[in-house]
């Protein structure tokens, strides 16, 4: 479902528009281990330098970087973008709840719908994931 349909569309009972959109990932963390073991130049490609600073300060950096790699999924998922590059969107984080910061396409595409997008990250030792929430204004 587009993001535009999703924030017009009717609740399944009659009840009122929806004003919100929600994108969902979760992910193996030893699985982006994997890949980043195997594609050192990876990590450049996925994440901004700040988010790869923020990892590197932590004692399990792929932890860190699964985390953000589904928000990542998660903001595309809620803003139904389809052609975006993974550093359009940045989890600035470290003290407090994580905010996003959009860039290019993502920062296009809430503009266009003229949304704000939340995000909550959470992992164990095994998985990483993330919710995100774009909702008006």
């Amino acid at each position: 479902m587009s993001a535009e349909r999703a924030f017009s569309s009717q609740s399944g009972t009659g009840g009122p528009a929806a004003d919100f959109s929600v994108g969902v990932d979760l992910l193996e963390i030893e699985r982006l281990e994997r890949a980043l073991a195997r594609r050192p130049r990876l990590a450049e490609r996925l994440f901004t330098d700040a988010e790869r600073r923020y990892a590197a300060s932590r004692a399990r950096p792929a932890q860190h970087l699964a985390a953000r790699f589904c928000a990542k999924e998660a903001v595309a998922k809620a803003l139904a973008l389809e052609a975006w590059s993974f550093r359009d969107v940045e989890v600035l984080g470290g003290g407090g709840p994580p905010q996003i910061r959009l860039h290019g396409t993502a920062a296009r595409r809430a503009s266009d719908l003229g949304v704000e997008v939340r995000v909550s990250l959470t992992h164990t030792r095994r998985d990483a994931g993330a919710v995100a929430i774009a909702s008006a204004g």
